[in-house]
């Protein structure tokens, strides 16, 4: 944090060109906000794995696989692609490319092999040999650029980069800040024009974890906050923390995250939509995903089965509602919500279901493997 600060401020009385100076200092001061906000917050499981994710996402793209981010959502629940059936056999592929593509990048982040662990560690040992060109990010960025430059490989370099980050005190976390953004082909790649261009990316990568994790913590209390008053050995909060943690969840992947019968796990999450928690974004019988319903991505996209207006007989004119009944029928206001202490979380429900959801990925992820082997 201190070097961050630093780094802001020598920015700013910098006598670099101005487009450089300017970047560095917007990026050291996101950076730094970023890690104050996420230092002992209750959900930074959750924050790291969806960061996570979006990061793959965004160095997918920047290596020509583009994949949506609730395509791979529904990918790591063991959904079948849902595809155009007018689309060409290429095109198919080339869905099922960035798919293998984007959870290879996860594993590089999370679990990598032995031969990958040591070509990440020739690149963070890269990254710590480079003289200070003015702060650890600028420094950083220098050191990315002659990595790249001399040929080497995107994906190592990018998991040295967030150990690089932690280690040097820039995060306390391994948030996975790449400035993938500075890889794509319409950046230029003269170190003066693109050593902006990567801090830029930096700082918007930075911003977009920090909404990420004000969504995420808004989400979650709300969600809490309307759980109060069930029993105490109920799986209702850890599954509200999971629920913040998964972009989207079955469930299936609930059950098995909890450790409880899936019957109970449908019935848990049906009890959340009912009472406003959760939303069903699939809408059919079978393989349904929920999401926290402040955080449901499809909830504007994805429309509900067609079924007959309530009140209405088929082929006859509406009746007429009894408002005075119906008035008589609204449910009791809620009690007022407590406010939620930060302090005193339990880690244990939510770093066991994050367990489990890192195993289905790994499933996912050798099933796509075998799918591009022709197996």
């Amino acid at each position: 944090m201190l070097d961050l600060l630093l780094t802001a401020r020598a920015a700013e009385s910098s006598p670099r060109p101005v487009p450089l100076a300017a970047a560095l200092a917007q990026a050291a001061a996101t950076c730094g906000r970023l890690d104050q906000a996420a230092q002992n917050h209750p959900l930074r499981p959750a924050l790291l794995f969806r960061a996570r994710l979006d990061a793959v996402r965004r160095m997918a793209a920047a290596d020509g696989h583009r994949i949506d981010p609730w395509h791979l959502a529904a990918l790591l629940e063991g959904l079948r692609l849902r595809m155009d059936s007018e689309l060409r056999i290429i095109d198919r592929g080339q869905i099922f490319a960035a798919a293998r593509h984007a959870l290879g990048l996860h594993r590089w982040l999370v679990d990598p092999d032995f031969d990958q662990e040591g070509a990440v560690q020739r690149a963070a040992a890269h990254l710590h040999a480079q003289a200070d060109h003015g702060g650890t990010l600028l420094t950083a960025g220098v050191a990315v650029h002659r990595w790249l430059d001399a040929g080497g490989a995107r994906a190592p370099l990018r998991t040295a980069l967030v150990r690089h980050w932690q280690t040097r005190g820039v995060f306390s976390l391994p948030l996975p800040l790449t400035g993938a953004a500075a890889l794509t082909p319409e950046t230029p790649w003269d170190r003066d024009a693109w050593l902006p261009a990567f801090l830029t990316s930096l700082d918007a990568e930075a911003a977009a974890t920090l909404d990420l994790l004000r969504g995420l913590e808004r989400a979650w209390r709300t969600a809490r906050t309307l759980i109060i008053g069930r029993r105490k050995n109920s799986h209702a909060a850890a599954a509200v923390d999971l629920l913040a943690a998964a972009p989207l969840l079955s469930a299936t992947s609930l059950a098995a995250a909890l450790g409880i019968a899936v019957k109970n796990a449908t019935r848990l999450l049906d009890e959340f939509c009912r009472d406003g928690i959760a939303l069903d974004v699939t809408h059919r019988a079978k393989r349904r995903l929920f999401a926290l319903a402040s955080l449901a991505p499809l909830r504007e996209a994805v429309a509900g089965p067609r079924r007959p207006a309530p009140f209405r007989g088929r082929g006859r004119p509406p009746l007429l509602r009894n408002e005075a009944s119906e008035t008589e029928m609204e449910p009791p206001p809620r009690p007022p919500a407590l406010p939620l202490a930060r302090a005193g979380f339990d880690y244990g429900d939510l770093d066991a279901a994050l367990a489990a959801m890192e195993a289905t990925i790994r499933r996912t992820r050798s099933a796509l493997e075998r799918v591009g082997a022709g197996d």
